[in-house]
């Protein structure tokens, strides 16, 4: 059974959701959510790779982000650069000293376990990006541009009023609308992600994410992470997921040892067809933490 997990970083807290045990699994499965989701986005998975990851001995474990779930938010001054993001998996890993890993993120889960995955090749055994490919970038003409928005942004979010719900149903309704997916898919998120005080329901991430980067990589620098993954790696997109990454040609050829593979859904494929991905997963996890052991 799942269970809550909480790690203390030297700067923040993390939450998350838990089976098994680091300090006796073979290898663990740190799983990475997507941008305002939670560690619930791999509920339906977690549950399904329950029975596998006993019998192999496994260990599974989803975060919560910083400012997202359960997590703490960081301090007033901090508009989460995503660079922090990979710091704070650094820390993590350090700390919980898995004794093998492999990474699964999910669209910004996925941009960070990439760029982690290509600074710090010792830390990690295999690497699976659900619907993301590596670092966002853009073109070095629009970088001043992205300042003086990101600045902007930063601003204007701040001075904006947090949306309300008169029901938890209600901020499901919402999410809904924005992701495509079923309210029974969604409410592991929801009951994570909101909370009730002075009889309204509210987001428990952090307003502050909302605000725009104001930096990105170019696309050099972008392919230069994904060159620098050596070790296999699997990519996995919905068939309704964005266009631009079943179309990026460039970013797919640059990683080394890769395996795509399509399945039914948008963008949260890995809800929509979570028993198909739960697959993928623990084969790829089967084959590579036994190749590792074959290797040492």
């Amino acid at each position: 059974m799942l269970r809550e997990r909480e790690i203390q970083l030297s700067h923040l807290r993390l939450s998350g959701l838990e089976f098994g045990q680091e300090s006796h699994a073979n290898v663990t499965l740190l799983f990475l959510h997507g941008w305002l989701d939670n560690a619930a986005s791999f509920t339906p998975i977690l549950e399904t790779l329950e029975l596998t990851a006993q019998q192999k001995n496994w260990h599974l474990l989803s975060i919560d982000l910083a400012g997202h779930g359960l997590s703490q938010h960081r301090s007033a001054d901090n508009f989460y650069p995503f660079h922090d993001y990979i710091a704070d998996i650094h820390e993590l890993l350090t700390n919980i000293a898995p004794n093998k890993c492999i990474l699964i993120g999910h669209s910004l889960g996925a941009l960070i376990a990439s760029c982690y995955s290509a600074a710090f090749p010792d830390k990690v055994q295999g690497l699976i990006q659900i619907e993301g490919l590596g670092p966002l970038s853009e073109s070095a003409d629009s970088s001043v541009e992205r300042l003086r928005k990101g600045v902007l942004s930063r601003q204007r979010i701040q001075a904006k009023p947090t949306r309300r719900y008169k029901s938890q149903y209600d901020a499901c309704l919402h999410r809904m609308h924005a992701n495509q997916l079923t309210a029974k898919q969604l409410m592991p998120l929801i009951e994570r992600g909101t909370y009730l005080d002075d009889g309204h329901w509210h987001w428990r991430y952090d307003a502050k994410l909302k605000c725009q980067s104001i930096y990105r990589m170019t696309e050099e620098q972008s392919l230069a992470y994904l060159q620098a993954i050596e070790f296999p790696n699997l990519l996995i997109l919905g068939d309704r997921g964005f266009p631009q990454l079943t179309n990026a040609v460039m970013r797919k050829a640059a990683l080394k040892h890769c395996h795509e593979v399509t399945v039914s859904g948008g963008h949260h494929c890995h809800i929509e067809s979570s028993t198909q991905v739960s697959d993928l997963i623990a084969t790829f996890v089967d084959k590579n933490s036994r190749k590792c052991d074959l290797n040492n």
